[in-house]
């Protein structure tokens, strides 16, 4: 009885070994069968968002395999290395774009990616991502009006940085009234994006500078 017991139960921790065995395999090979087309929309979604901000006429280098890895900075307002996409025209530094984080909105963080061409000017900002209030704080998407689309040519020479504020603390951006928080974070957050450039100028644009 207990020989009968003792085989039936090996049989059984078999049987359930080999379909886990089974299991494990299948989720390998579908995930390995979704891995390529996974990263390739990915890619694809990444490069949308940057021909919002930097056109394809702009440069003619791979956007996602030209980057400048870059430590924490409080301009940027990341707590992790971030990637730099560096934009080319006949190898030269033509622009770069960068994603940078707004700590003070209304609702937390708003993730910014910013363009900036080598002579100092926006290129374009888009908002990546946010948790303003809908209907109010959200404007600042482009998909909700095109108030991030006046940082377009915008520079710290075309404006200077006591302007860089909304209207109502007596700055240049205009607001919507009662989501004055939301663009007061924005505006600062581009502000420091321009500085950063402009700080770190030999760095980030140290071909495009060697080429004058």
């Amino acid at each position: 009885m207990a020989s009968t017991l003792l085989k039936h139960a090996l049989k059984t921790a078999a049987t359930l070994i080999a379909f886990a065995l089974i299991w494990t395999l299948l989720l390998a090979l579908v995930h390995k069968s979704t891995e390529a087309p996974i990263a390739v929309s990915e890619a694809e979604a990444r490069l949308s968002l940057f021909r919002q901000i930097l056109p394809d006429t702009m440069h003619d280098n791979d956007l996602l395999k030209n980057i400048l890895k870059v430590p924490p900075n409080p301009q940027l307002g990341n707590k992790e290395p971030i990637d730099i996409n560096i934009a080319k025209i006949n190898n030269k530094t033509v622009a770069i774009i960068l994603e940078v984080i707004a700590p003070d909105g209304y609702s937390g963080n708003i993730e910014l990616l910013i363009a900036i061409r080598a002579d100092g000017t926006l290129s374009g900002v888009r908002v990546l991502a946010h948790k303003e209030t809908p209907g109010l704080g959200d404007y600042i998407d482009v998909v909700r009006g095109n108030w991030i689309k006046h940082f377009d040519n915008e520079s710290l020479i075309k404006t200077p940085p006591t302007l860089w504020k909304v209207k109502k603390d007596s700055g240049k951006f205009d607001y919507m009234a009662g989501a004055t928080i939301t663009p007061r974070a924005v505006v600062k957050a581009v502000f420091k994006a321009l500085t950063y450039a402009k700080e770190n100028q030999a760095m980030l644009f140290a071909d495009a500078s060697a080429s004058h």
